[in-house]
């Protein structure tokens, strides 16, 4: 494995095989398997759960680190291509990634969505761009269109529970004051379905994921004997699920529009996820990437319940990590 951009570029059995690892690291540890090795991470975005545990992930494995966040004890950093740089940025990446690269074994990096083109985040464009300026193994940390670290730990959060690989996954839509990218749902979204799942992607009116998103889980779906459905009606949704996945994320036929956007969102306060949406699933999992806005996507009394597994998911982060970095530098 030279580079872990997009859990869709490997087969159902490759990523089971990297779950495998992962359950070894976790139990057996191995301090010095990574020792000499130099990891650089790339933020141009905030973080907790990644930047924290990808840097614990590499020290277990007995090799180091070092983070840039642009602008924050380095220069801004540029990223559009042809423009003409008068203004923050005082470096450009097409400089910036190559030295970078120079001085690390692999590079992580984090660029969420500019949220303003679709077709452009779709085609996740300004990450491709800056990972074709290296050729050192590389991970997505989180892209415009997919989070494949965290896609992998939910993976094994799921298989740490015994939920059954046929069994119904909701991926909910759920209130927040203003747009959020579509990474985390898309690829939530494929995970399950290439787990095998029966999913269901449960959204208001307005809030339905793109064709292009749908059509991929769908083609993993089928190759997996899962199945991939959408609906607004909460009821039918959450029969009999095993697991409700929430997420928060923005109107696509609005997207780039922010005050379309909350004009649509302002009559949705009650997709807020309480303990009645539980009335016909009553042994059903919550899961979320965090971080989650309390009251407002999820309601205390959920989070702070017994089916709340927003923690397990959030520690499976470095196992899984792990296993990329072991896969990656230490094949």
């Amino acid at each position: 494995m030279k580079r872990f951009l997009d859990l869709a570029d490997f087969s159902r059995e490759e990523v089971l095989s990297l779950l495998e690892l992962a359950r070894r690291l976790e139990r057996q540890a191995e301090p010095h398997a990574l020792t000499g090795k130099l990891l650089g991470l790339l933020f141009f975005n905030p973080s907790l759960r990644t930047l924290a545990s990808m840097q614990a992930a590499m020290a277990r494995l007995g090799g180091n680190s070092f983070v840039i966040t642009p602008g924050q004890g380095s220069w801004q950093l540029e990223t559009r291509r042809g423009v003409v740089m008068d203004g923050a940025a005082a470096e450009h990446v097409a400089e910036a990634i190559p030295v970078l690269a120079g001085y690390c074994d692999a590079l992580g990096i984090r660029m969420f969505a500019n949220g303003t083109d679709l077709a452009a985040d779709l085609a996740d464009s300004a990450f491709s761009a800056i990972a074709g300026l290296s050729d050192r193994p590389l991970i997505n940390l989180e892209s415009a269109i997919t989070h494949p670290c965290q896609a992998l730990a939910d993976w094994k959060t799921l298989d740490d529970l015994a939920v059954p690989r046929a069994g119904r996954f909701v991926l909910s839509w759920a209130w927040h004051p203003r747009a959020l990218p579509l990474a985390v749902p898309a690829a939530a979204l494929h995970m399950a379905a290439l787990r095998g799942m029966e999913v269901v992607v449960l959204r208001p009116e307005g809030f339905a994921l793109p064709p292009a998103i749908m059509e991929r889980a769908r083609r993993a779906a089928a190759s997996s004997g899962g199945s991939v459905t959408e609906t607004s009606e909460r009821a039918a949704a959450l029969k009999g699920a095993e697991v409700i996945y929430v997420k928060e994320w923005g109107a696509t036929e609005r997207y780039g529009d922010a005050a379309a956007d909350a004009q649509l969102r302002g009559a949705l306060r009650a997709w807020c996820v309480r303990n009645d949406w539980f009335a016909d699933a009553p042994d059903c999992h919550v899961m979320h990437c965090l971080p989650v806005r309390r009251n407002s996507a999820i309601a205390d009394e959920v989070l702070d319940s017994a089916r709340s597994v927003v923690q397990r998911a959030a520690y499976n982060r470095l196992p899984a990590q792990m296993a990329v970095l072991h896969q990656l530098l230490r094949p």
